[in-house]
Formats: C-alpha cells, sequence, structure tokens
C-alpha cells in the first residue's frame, strides 16, 4: 500500500504538510518580530526544493567512471569494461519522462563496454508496467551480453493479490525482462571467455533484512561450481546481502549493488540513508574484496537533490 500510494503522499507532504509545518514552528518558536516572514521564507524555499527536486533535479544524469584492480584478474580480461546500471523503476518514466529512458539507454550503448548489467528494480509494483518500454531496453548491445538480477520491487512483495495471482506475477516480471534480452541470473552465473582466461559473472536473487523483503538470495548456489581462484563479478540488489551472505559465503571480488538510490537526496556528500545501510553508494572495500552501490537511475518517487541518476563505467584492472 506505502508503494502505491508513494507520489501522492510526497506531493501532499512535500507541497502542503511539511511547509505549513516549518511556517508554524517558526511563529510558534521564533520571535513575534521575526516568525512569521522567517517561515514564510523557508516553506516557500521547501516547496522550491520539492519542485526542483520533481522536474530539473530528477532528470540529471551522470556517467560516472570507477576502476576496480585485482590480482585475480586474468591478464585478457585487463581494461575489462562494464556497464551497471540500476533501480530503473520505469514505469516512472511514463508520459512526458519518456525521453529520460531513451536517453539512458543511449548513453549506455555510447560506452562501447563489453558488458551491461542491471542490479534490479526494473518495475514499480506489477510486470504490466513492463511491455510498454520493451522496445526500449532491447536497445541495450554489448558484445558480452545484457545481464541482470531481480530487486525488491520486481517481486510481488507489494502487491495485495493472492498468493496465486503473486507468482503469477512474479513470473511474468522475469519472462518481460528476458523478453528485453536481458539475461537474468536467478542464483547461478556465467562463464565469460577471452581466449584461454574467463571471468565469472554471477547473480543472486534479493536478499534483504527488513522482514518483508524477498530472501531468495544464494551465494552459494550462485556460485555452485566455480574454483574459488576465479575472478568473479556477483550482482546483488540489496547491499545489506554484502556483508551478510557474500562476503561469509562465496569469494566474489567484486559486488555491484544498488537498492539504496543513494537516498535521493545528498547535501555535501552526506545523506540520511547513511543510517540505514552500512554500504549506501559508491566503493567501499573489505581488504581487496570491495562493492559498488550504485545511486540508480531513476525511482518510485521522482525526485533527486544533488544525487543524480547515474549510468556507471567499471574498468577492471590487473592489479601487478
Amino acid at each position: 500500500m506505502i508503494a502505491r500510494y508513494a507520489i501522492p503522499f510526497f506531493i501532499v507532504m512535500g507541497f502542503v504538510v511539511v511547509p505549513v509545518l516549518v511556517y508554524y514552528l517558526c511563529r510558534r518558536f521564533m520571535p513575534r518580530r521575526y516568525g512569521r516572514p522567517v517561515g514564510l521564507a523557508a516553506a516557500i524555499v521547501i516547496i522550491a526544493l520539492v519542485a526542483y527536486g520533481m522536474t530539473s533535479g530528477f532528470e540529471q544524469l551522470e556517467v560516472r567512471q570507477i576502476e576496480y584492480a585485482s590480482r585475480d584478474l586474468p591478464e585478457a580480461f585487463d581494461g575489462y569494461r562494464i556497464v551497471q546500471f540500476s533501480d530503473a523503476h520505469i514505469a516512472t518514466f511514463e508520459g512526458r519522462r519518456e525521453w529520460m529512458l531513451q536517453r539512458a539507454v543511449d548513453v549506455m550503448n555510447q560506452q562501447h563496454a563489453d558488458m551491461i548489467v542491471f542490479t534490479g528494480d526494473m518495475q514499480n509494483l506489477y510486470p504490466d508496467e513492463l511491455p510498454p518500454h520493451q522496445s526500449v531496453l532491447r536497445q541495450l548491445k554489448a558484445p558480452d551480453g545484457v545481464y541482470g538480477v531481480l530487486g525488491n520491487h520486481d517481486y510481488s512483495t507489494y502487491q495485495t493479490e493472492a498468493d496465486d495471482v503473486k507468482a503469477q506475477n512474479d513470473r511474468k516480471t522475469v519472462q518481460a525482462l528476458r523478453d528485453m534480452h536481458i539475461d537474468m541470473l536467478m542464483n547461478e552465473h556465467r562463464i565469460i571467455r577471452r581466449g584461454n582466461d574467463s571471468i565469472v559473472l554471477a547473480g543472486m536473487e534479493n536478499w534483504g533484512i527488513p522482514e518483508r523483503m524477498p530472501k531468495r538470495g544464494d551465494a552459494v548456489k550462485a556460485m555452485k561450481g566455480v574454483s574459488p581462484k576465479a575472478f568473479t563479478v556477483m550482482l546483488e540488489h540489496d547491499p545489506n546481502a554484502w556483508r551478510a551472505k557474500i562476503l561469509p559465503q562465496c569469494s566474489a571480488q567484486l559486488t555491484l549493488s544498488g537498492h539504496t538510490h543513494g537516498g535521493q537526496f545528498a547535501l555535501f556528500g552526506w545523506s540520511p540513508v547513511e543510517y540505514t545501510y552500512s554500504e549506501w553508494f559508491g566503493m567501499t572495500y573489505e581488504g581487496e574484496r570491495a562493492i559498488y552501490v550504485s545511486s540508480g537511475l531513476g525511482g518510485l518517487i521522482p525526485f533527486r537533490i544533488g544525487q543524480p541518476g547515474e549510468i556507471v563505467v567499471i574498468t577492471l584492472k590487473k592489479k601487478k
């Protein structure tokens, strides 16, 4: 229910409730001479920021270049480039925002990467949101393919239908993603080869800590048959799984995640989402193993300030 009414709730809070509350508090607790003008000014600023965040702020797109170096990377993959996008929430790109999704696809193709990966949350609530955008997502091209994993919104978690309908919707979502020519990794892996060398791309289903979050991710199953010495990139939507499952249960050197959206709001590098997630944005290392958490491409709520949507280009380097 929260997901279904997230946008109208946010609009009411951002344009009415919070500005009125701030105005009241200023009048109530500041000296009479200053309370009213300060409260009015603060309310106007809040409304302006919300309006900006839902228009120009949400329309910004950044291409972020990062590197990850490992001694385990085979020589043939030195300089290998992976494009990551996450949290598309493509239903939010309907109507006047449709051009934003096409722009994102064009920008990803322009990177001429070896591989494109998607780290979850293609839909907001229902699989019926996906088919209208399949023609755009099918344009994604990379020599070694386009791969993906499911995010919490890609399951029937927030749906109110009967269990059998939810199960059917889960199947529809996976099929719709495959119809976009995305190779979905459901606790499984693929081998990418360059001559006699190879790396592993593994993908977990979603695994999250909150009770309602899907907990279908299985790092052990995803890596079944993979040598601990193999260089592995793991795709997992929720970064909480990195410390809880991936680090202790498998040997994947680099994990790519999303889910947090970087809070969709940041001020001088700070976002309130950092109080909820240990790894909420950017690269974090544990020894030589690392996770990159993307701020995502879109959002259930079309709002961003200081944390633009992003496309990530990861270059793998051989550490000498």
